[in-house]
């Protein structure tokens, strides 16, 4: 492992420097890995698939026009992807991982064709909601279930963490589907894949990388929520 100095005088560790025919012989024995992966992860698709699905009762959350029940969330599709948004009560800046997660989707016209929508939904009043959503420059329709307990029944209670919930409707009956939580969110994001491509990758301690990659601690490269505002006054 060699070494390399940066501007600002510091040297840190790159990977090893090899004749092509070399490189290429590495990046195909990745690659028959990285192929591995797509397979099972479409395996896993198609399990996703085949789950079985629950109904849910007749929730009414807030919305930017009042009250407004879940099975009109749908806005006459059939799919809803739901991502419930951490919130705490008082604060100026709501969770900087929500917050940047969610800041990724600003054009979701795509699945239109998919016969789909997705939404925010978040435990914070629908007023100081929407404020924040103005704030930070988020795209995605939010709705507030500060007067349902649709956010507690999700697996996101008020003070508590954030979540993924797939539903269908099938007419006026809206049954749950898929939930995922934790690194399962990752799957929907850009960020992460993007960030995994480059050669020290997300630098955060737990990562197993090269010895002298740089690494920091977990989170602490990710973007504060105000930061996500000052890039929306720019935008």
């Amino acid at each position: 492992m060699s070494t390399q100095g940066t501007n600002d005088g510091r040297n840190v560790a790159i990977p090893p420097i090899v004749d092509h025919q070399t490189w290429k012989a590495a990046l195909a024995e990745l690659r028959a890995r990285e192929k591995a992966a797509t397979r099972e992860l479409d395996a896993i698709a198609a399990a996703r698939r085949r789950l079985p699905m629950v109904e849910v009762p007749d929730y009414t959350l807030d919305g930017a026009d009042g009250p407004i029940r879940l099975v009109d969330v749908f806005a006459g599709k059939r799919q809803l992807i739901v991502y419930n948004h951490m919130w705490f009560p008082g604060e100026e800046w709501q969770c900087g991982g929500c917050t940047g997660f969610t800041s990724q989707f600003t054009r979701l016209e795509f699945l239109d064709n998919y016969d789909a929508r997705f939404v925010i939904v978040t435990p914070g009043p629908i007023e100081e909601a929407l404020a924040y959503k103005a704030r930070v420059g988020n795209k995605m329709t939010w709705y507030s279930t500060a007067s349902s307990s649709f956010g507690a029944d999700m697996g996101a209670p008020p003070g508590g963490g954030f979540q993924v919930n797939v539903f269908l409707r099938v007419e006026d009956t809206v049954y749950r589907t898929y939930n995922t939580q934790g690194r399962g969110t990752e799957q929907l994001a850009h960020s992460f894949a993007l960030i995994d491509l480059l050669p020290y990758g997300r630098q955060e301690e737990w990562q197993d990388s090269p010895d002298g990659w740089p690494q920091s601690p977990t989170y602490s490269r990710w973007a504060p929520s105000e930061a996500f505002a000052q890039y929306a006054e720019r935008a």
